[in-house]
């Protein structure tokens, strides 16, 4: 009997393992030409219509963004794209879960 549960553990988590590898990740970037208080409310929009983010928080004194988002719709360097593209070139900085 341990046998079988053992195999059907075993089992169970890999077919549950490639959905645990692909998820939300949230990624900090540094963005600059931020110099008014309009500016991160333009950074917000441009990263957040990027497919696949799920949020976004701007911080103009510290000149970042902190981005959630589903890393098998996107990833950092597309949102860093949309940022750039909008006049407010971004990097990442730290990478998180």
């Amino acid at each position: 009997m341990n046998k079988y549960l053992t195999a059907f553990a075993l089992v169970s988590s890999m077919m549950l393992a490639p959905a645990a590898w692909a998820g939300e990740r949230t990624v900090t970037f540094a963005v600059d030409n931020m110099t008014c208080a309009s500016c991160p409310f333009i950074v917000k929009n441009s990263m957040a219509a990027v497919p696949g983010v799920a949020k976004v928080a701007v911080s103009f004194q510290a000149k970042t963004a902190t981005v959630t988002f589903d890393d098998t719709k996107t990833n950092p360097a597309a949102i860093a794209a949309a940022s750039t593209n909008a006049g407010y070139p971004a990097h990442p900085v730290q990478q998180g879960s």
